[in-house]
């Protein structure tokens, strides 16, 4: 059978561009709604919201900006053009667009999508810190950006993008969902992703209302500490599957709790540290 009879006309297939093509546009869109506005908020970094700023310190805009913008041209690129090679495959798989189900089993779902895509997303982001070549050549690029704003939240290698987004995949495959219910999934994911990387803990925002997602200060931490807070959602990960939650990140919530704003919380931090060294000076100096 001549191989090159699979991709045959398939750009003429409406079924092409409702899933891949439009799973991958829609997700993109969501991400831009989300982050395209939070990028704006720190490029003003208007006092007002000074104290709600996880890092105090200024956000790399000027060096990142513009390749974090070509960071996605590339890399959407890029996955449009494995989804044309994957097509074969995908089209096989359960997915489809026949009657949509009832609403408690689209929740169910959605939960298990988050569920799934964070275990693995744990395992794999942790292996990427874990390995030196790994490490070195793919995730050391996302982790460029120590103090990132909303755009960031897609600046990455290649590599790590694709694997990213075809583990955004593996849930609705094994259960064969609903077109409409992945562009849900894909949608909530890419606002996790963005928001992730805002650089604001703002009690009113909005992604405040998912159930155990700790908001942009989950993985902040990681980017500011480098080593641990490994999962995307859901931060209990770290804690069961291999004690790797931040220990700055646990005193932020416990400190948080206590009514404390990320400004007051970090000023804090620096205090204890030179509470801690003036200790240390002292006791080194004594006969």
């Amino acid at each position: 059978m001549d191989v090159f009879s699979y991709w045959q006309g398939f750009y003429n297939n409406l079924w092409f561009w409702q899933f891949p093509m439009a799973t991958l546009a829609i997700s993109m869109a969501a991400f831009l709604v989300v982050a395209i506005p939070w990028t704006v908020v720190a490029w003003l970094d208007p006092l007002s919201l000074r104290k709600y700023k996880i890092q105090q310190k200024p956000f790399e805009m000027k060096k990142f900006l513009l390749p974090s913008i070509g960071r996605i041209v590339v890399n959407n690129l890029i996955l449009a053009a494995l989804l044309v090679v994957s097509w074969p495959l995908l089209q096989l798989t359960g997915v489809h667009k026949g009657t949509l189900p009832v609403w408690y089993i689209i929740i169910a779902q959605l939960i298990f999508f988050v569920l799934l895509d964070d275990f693995l997303y744990y395992w794999m982001h942790h292996y990427m810190h874990e390995n030196k070549w790994l490490l070195r050549h793919i995730h050391s690029v996302h982790h460029r950006i120590r103090n990132t704003c909303g755009i960031n939240g897609n600046y990455m290698h290649w590599i790590e993008y694709s694997l990213t987004a075809m583990l955004t995949l593996v849930g609705p495959i094994l259960l064969g969902a609903h077109i409409y219910v992945v562009w849900m999934w894909v949608i909530l994911r890419q606002v996790e992703g963005a928001d992730g990387h805002i650089g604001y803990d703002i009690p009113w925002n909005p992604v405040h209302l998912l159930p155990m997602y700790q908001g942009p200060i989950y993985h902040d931490f990681h980017h500011a500490k480098f080593k641990g807070n490994y999962a995307g959602f859901l931060p209990y990960l770290d804690k069961y599957l291999g004690k790797t939650h931040i220990p700055a990140y646990l005193r932020y919530l416990k400190a948080k709790k206590q009514g404390l704003t990320p400004l007051e919380i970090e000023q804090g931090e620096l205090q204890a540290q030179k509470n801690k060294k003036t200790a240390t000076s002292l006791g080194a100096s004594k006969p």
